[in-house]
């Protein structure tokens, strides 16, 4: 093995060699020089300025990136090349996408991503949409080929943005428009009615199932009150066309017996003449007994056909109360079918009757979307005590403020129902028993910034409550309802005020 020669030996001789070359004694011939004798790789000299320059035009966009900057200007100060390529290699690596795509371009995984969302957005526009759907098979092709570049990319989805915002615009115009005139239709058909108040109560409801913002959920529900309606009405309708039908065979029938009452009186009056003409010609006493029979007989006639008469118009008279008052509570029926068909009518939160359907629906979508369902017992602490210490009307008042702050905190999924006395239901679509602990936990914080008053009194109202998860086998709602009740209990065996879950 070649044994190192000594520094200075190398010195002394890369002069010579500057010497024997004619080569400037500069720094770098020099250090070339030294170099070729010595066996070592010759560098240029260390560029301190222009890489201090590319230092300072680099920008670091994460903590790794400028732990590297930092690194280079120590590098750079200590003239180290070993330092600066690390530090250069660091920066760059931070840098560098996690799924290894080239700079310029998009993974395939984010543009097979951005293609299944704007497939999906496209049904969301319906058939107006030509130039949209032209500029998205265009996006839709870029982002087909390999690695996409990303400033083609780019220019697709601000062209398609645009587009869509265009047409997102003219749909809410059209849309506003089409409630306008609904709106109008409906309006201009209750002017028209006179006297229905039933339909007058169907026009409200409408009326209020279509001022925005629309809610899928609250049409679903006025849809199903007003067929309950219809329903009604047509019934009330056929018994009208009965009565009808009734009320002309009964007015015929009554003119009849006026006619023959009439035809009887004329008979009778006739007779009466006759008898007073024959009581002139009477010549002996005895004459006038068969007469006086004769008259007796006729006015007891008279009076039997009359009160017969007078009983058949009672019975008609008594007929027609009867068919009347059949119609009347037929029109309440009518009246009444929205609000009690479903909900409750002190808190306008659904009954148990619209729990169970609203029960059935969501089980039903559960499974078939595989999502999750809770649903929440809820009870109100304390609730005899309140009703003992400020009677009855007060207990009523606090059903309807909590049932209102509920309702200012639910979800527009949500559905309140009140289970019976003070305990009321909230169904939870698309949440685990985790989300539904945690709704209920933000609605008691909720409530407590509502204080209830009653007169000048200010209560605080508070809820134990028990959330559960229906499971996506056939567990069905009133299987969870028993055991949603069953951790309502444990709350309030801890102490009152608190959510459990089951």
């Amino acid at each position: 093995m070649k044994k190192p020669r000594a520094p200075s030996d190398v010195a002394r001789e890369a002069f010579m060699r500057l010497v024997d070359r004619h080569l400037a004694p500069t720094p770098s011939n020099y250090q070339a020089c030294y170099n070729e004798i010595a066996g070592l790789p010759n560098y240029p000299s260390f560029p301190e300025v222009p890489l201090r320059e590319l230092a300072s035009d680099l920008v670091a966009h994460n903590p790794t990136q400028e732990e590297a900057l930092g690194a280079l200007s120590v590098a750079i100060g200590q003239r180290s090349w070993q330092g600066v390529r690390e530090a250069l290699t660091l920066f760059a690596g931070a840098g560098a996408p996690a799924n290894g795509a080239l700079p310029g371009v998009l993974s395939d995984e984010l543009a097979q991503g951005l293609a299944r969302f704007i497939e999906s957005m496209l049904p969301a526009l319906g058939d107006e949409g030509g130039r949209v759907i032209a500029l998205a098979g265009e996006l839709g092709a870029t982002l087909s080929q390999p690695s996409p570049a990303t400033a083609a990319v780019q220019g697709g989805i601000a062209r398609l943005a645009q587009q869509v915002s265009q047409a997102a615009e003219e749909q809410v115009e059209i849309k506003g428009a089409l409630l306008k005139l609904l709106h109008l239709i409906v309006e201009n058909i209750g002017e028209l009615s006179i006297d229905d108040s039933w339909l007058r109560g169907q026009i409200d409801g409408l009326l209020a199932s279509i001022a925005p913002p629309l809610d899928l959920r609250h049409l679903d529900e006025m849809e199903r009150r007003l067929r309950d309606v219809i329903e009604k009405q047509a019934r009330a309708k056929a018994r009208t066309v009965e009565a009808q039908a009734e009320m002309r065979q009964m007015l015929g029938e009554f003119v009849g017996r006026l006619a023959a009452m009439s035809a009887s009186s004329s008979a009778f009056e006739g007779q009466l003449i006759s008898t007073a003409e024959r009581v002139e010609q009477v010549e002996h006493i005895e004459e006038l007994r068969p007469l006086l029979s004769e008259m007796v007989s006729a006015a007891h006639a008279m009076a039997d056909d009359a009160a017969s008469s007078r009983n058949q118009l009672k019975a008609l008279q008594d007929k027609v109360a009867a068919t009347e008052a059949e119609l009347i509570q037929l029109h309440k029926e009518l009246d009444n079918a929205s609000a009690l068909a479903r909900h409750d009518p002190l808190t306008d939160a659904l009954n148990r009757k619209g729990l169970d359907e609203a029960l059935i629906r969501e089980i039903a979508s559960m499974r078939r979307k595989a999502t999750a369902l809770s649903l929440s017992l809820l009870d109100i602490d304390n609730f005899k005590k309140l009703n003992d210490s400020f009677g009855h009307e007060a207990g009523d008042g606090a059903l309807v403020h909590l049932a209102n702050v509920v309702r200012a905190n639910l979800r527009p999924s949500d559905t309140l129902a009140r289970y019976g006395g003070e305990e009321f239901v909230i169904l939870m679509p698309d949440s685990s028993v985790e989300q539904g602990v945690e709704a209920m936990t933000r609605l008691q914080r909720e409530l407590t910034k509502a204080i209830y008053l009653t007169g000048s009194e200010r209560v605080l109202i508070t809820f134990s409550a028990g959330v559960t998860q229906l499971a996506l086998d056939e567990e069905s709602g009133t299987d969870a309802l028993r055991r949603a009740d069953q951790a309502m209990y444990l709350a309030k065996r801890a102490g009152k005020n608190r959510v459990m879950s089951a």
